[in-house]
């Protein structure tokens, strides 16, 4: 079989596939329509409500005192990727009381934090306390600012309110030695979903049918606060007494992003408590509940209180990453509404994806303007367009992008006009850095513009393997120098192989794929004025990020290959973010590697720290060392090297660098930017 006909046929099941993964949801849906509201399950609601009402007034107990203890987290969270930014952590210690028939009082005795990145947030008391009493029959957050009155699935009048389905039988595991329990899942849906309304599931135990879990989230119209995107609740209760349903262990996280504008990231709040120590009918003071709900000891008390962990062990051992329950909360969200959104923000907003997107200047562009829309569909459906005008070009560069889903599953169609690409692999720097450098007449980018479409559909968990399969057909142009060409300022742009290129390929990602240790391959198969090319790369990375920022440690190896690529499809190496010290991107080749790496530790926070960075890679090019017409650089140079010195300022932000280049050509090199992990936004 010919190579053309292998990658047709490639293309095709790629594509059968696509469109199967598109429209399998719709085969589903009358089935999700099925078992709403049966006897059987209305009756368990009734006896829910009828154990729920029944514990304050069981003369068994009488009172109770425990204590919690918990972590909260408030970091940035991509809109257009899984990456988190860790910005504040606090870490809570609880007194917690109640006396029958319903009285509730918490008492903050531990409170201190750490700070990542600069903030003022101040938190309602509700984020730093936990839940009692399953919310009583009206469900209300930040002191009504977040959730003002949403009707608890079991209170009084709730059939009127909701449906109800009895989904399953299962056998819930708490681990500490807790025995395992039978419980039934009943799902939950508003009978309006534009009303305020809880959307989720409820556990009832099998015997008795006390609640023992709840997972929601809310509809949009529960939302007072018109920053929230969304709230998701995961309440465990555990047995005590061998009768009674009290608090165990609780999850709670709110996303804001800006009403108005679809921008960078949103800012997400994350608490995570566990309620222990429970001392029953007890006697306490008469005093403690004639004061307000919740109470706290000096600050000077709180900060000294002694904590049996670090303020960071419960990132160090979660992470930011949703907890299981929270991914399988959204998904099944997703399900009983299928039809409407659930976020809190408005359905069409103005976007940027980057800074970049808004401004910036290059030597191929010249002054870029440009701006964009957002709107949001139901069924998770979000279309993103953007459009601008470069002045150097006198031309209009545009995209539009449709995404189902922001995790996975998930499918993402992008419609580009002349958008700009850069030669890769590795970008030499942030949008924004290299057009301040473009500004002093330095460009670090090899851009050609294309238009086209792309599809692409990935596959997997949050916390494991990943699969990304695409396809593209894309009509691609060389650019050239549009602005300072006269008097020379630039250099040449590198012009590539103008055509159009039909493309199929996949990406397996295992991020932790063990430890610390993230790794990719991507595999992909081209076709360009009637010849077929392929490539191929691979990456692992062990990254290290120490929330003490007593040592981090980022090490990166990468190995690229493609078979007679396009100048487009070729790799360049040396200066800035791959070879620092060298002559910027002189090295060229259709195969490569590259190893990078980088020790840090804070001095002084948040102002300074410091770390050692050291890379060694090589490029060549299989058979004849030819290099496209009108390109410069070495396609065998052999092995370069680079090693030097930095420091990272104000919350590891800014970046200054000294480097010296090793081996031939090898200097001295002073470099200023950003941490990368802040590229994406620049």
């Amino acid at each position: 079989m010919s190579s053309s006909l292998s990658l047709r046929a490639l293309a095709g099941g790629l594509a059968l596939g696509l469109v199967g993964a598109l429209l399998g949801p719709a085969a589903v849906l009358a089935q999700d329509e099925v078992g709403w509201d049966t006897p059987r399950v209305l009756e368990l609601v009734d006896r829910a409500r009828s154990i729920r009402q029944s514990v304050a007034v069981d003369s068994v107990l009488r009172s109770y005192r425990s204590s919690a203890r918990g972590f909260v987290y408030f970091f940035l969270d991509r809109n257009d990727s899984d990456e988190r930014t860790l910005v504040k952590t606090d870490q809570v210690a609880l007194d917690v009381f109640w006396r029958a028939p319903g009285d509730t009082r918490q008492r903050i005795v531990g409170l201190r934090d750490e700070k990542s990145l600069p903030t003022n947030i101040q938190y309602h008391l509700d984020h730093l306390t936990v839940v009692q009493d399953e919310f009583g029959d009206r469900i209300r957050l930040g002191d009504g600012d977040e959730v003002e009155a949403v009707a608890h699935p079991v209170s009084v009048g709730a059939e009127r309110i909701y449906h109800f389905r009895l989904r399953d039988s299962l056998t819930l595991e708490f681990g500490g030695g807790r025995a395992p329990v039978r419980v039934y899942e009943m799902q939950v849906r508003p009978r309006d979903p534009d009303q305020p309304g809880f959307v989720g599931s409820v556990f009832l135990d099998r015997s008795t049918a006390a609640i023992v879990r709840m997972n929601f989230t809310f509809t949009p119209a529960s939302y007072v606060d018109p920053y929230l995107d969304y709230i998701r609740i995961s309440l465990d209760n555990s047995l005590w007494m061998d009768r009674f349903w009290l608090p165990y262990r609780q999850e709670a996280e709110l996303r804001r992003e800006l009403p108005q504008l679809d921008f960078l990231a949103g800012s997400v709040i994350r608490g995570r408590f566990e309620i222990r120590d429970y001392d029953f009918n007890v006697d306490l003071p008469s005093g403690l509940f004639s004061s307000r709900t919740v109470l706290a000891v000096p600050e000077a008390e709180r900060r000294a209180f002694p904590f049996e962990e670090p303020i960071f062990a419960g990132l160090e051992e979660e992470g930011l990453q949703p907890s299981a329950s929270m991914e399988e909360l959204r998904a099944q969200a997703r399900q009983l509404v299928r039809d409407h959104a659930l976020s809190g923000l408005r359905p069409a907003r103005f976007h940027w994806a980057s800074a970049s997107d808004a401004a910036r200047y290059s030597r191929a562009e010249g002054v870029y303007l440009g701006t964009g829309t957002s709107l949001r569909l139901p069924a998770d459906l979000r279309l993103r367009s953007h459009a601008g005008w470069s002045f150097g070009r006198s031309d209009l560069s545009a995209r539009f992008e449709a995404t189902t889903d922001t995790r996975t599953p998930a499918t993402r169609v992008t419609l580009e006009w002349r958008a700009p690409h850069d030669i890769g692999p590795v970008a030499p720097a942030s949008g924004l850095i290299n057009s301040l450098a473009s500004l002093a007449g330095e460009d670090w980018t090899d851009p050609y513009f294309s238009t086209g479409v792309r599809v692409e559909r990935r596959f997997g968990a949050v916390d494991g393997p990943r699969v990304t399969a695409r396809l593209g057909w894309a009509d691609e142009r060389s650019a050239r120098v549009r602005v300072g060409d006269a008097t020379g300022v630039f250099r040449p742009v590198r012009p590539i192989e103008d055509g159009i290129a039909r493309t199929v390929g996949a990406e397996v990602a295992w991020p932790r794929l063990f430890g610390p240790v993230d790794a990719s391959v991507d595999l992909e198969a081209a076709r360009l004025n009637g010849r077929t090319w392929t490539s191929a790369e691979g990456i692992l990375a062990v990254r290290r990020d120490d929330a003490w920022r007593t040592l981090d440690v980022d090490l990166s190896v990468r190995l690229g290959l493609a078979d007679d690529p396009p100048p487009q499809g070729l790799t360049l190496l040396g200066g800035r973010n791959t070879l620092p010290g060298h002559d910027h991107r002189a090295l060229v080749g259709d195969r490569y590697w590259l190893v990078q790496a980088e020790i840090g530790r804070r001095i002084t926070a948040p102002w300074v720290g410091v770390h050692l960075l050291g890379s060694v890679g090589r490029t060549f090019i299989a058979g004849p060392d030819v290099l496209p017409a009108g390109w410069t650089g070495d396609p065998d140079a052999g092995v370069r090297g680079s090693v030097g010195l930095g420091l990272d300022l104000l919350w590891d932000v800014l970046t200054v660098d000294v480097v010296r280049g090793l081996g031939p050509g090898g200097d001295w090199a002073l470099l200023f930017g950003v941490n990368p992990r802040f590229h994406p936004w620049l």
